[in-house]
């Protein structure tokens, strides 16, 4: 009998829970309701952030996908 490792022991290139799609997706959302509202700060700065969010993820899918 051998002890079997469990499937989530390495995850290479994983920050924090790996969930930056799903941040961006949310300050979008967050933008377009703030945009409709009339609060144009709130709404370009959860737009800056998505943008970053987005960028982050499709750097770390490159790095992890290249190695």
């Amino acid at each position: 009998m051998s002890a079997a490792a469990p499937s989530s022991a390495f995850h290479p290139l994983q920050i924090g829970s790996g969930d930056f799609i799903e941040l961006a997706i949310f300050f979008i959302i967050l933008a377009i309701v703030a945009a409709v509202l009339g609060a144009r700060g709130v709404a370009g700065l959860s737009m800056d952030i998505a943008k970053w969010l987005i960028i982050i993820f499709i750097v770390l899918a490159i790095i992890s996908f290249v190695l």
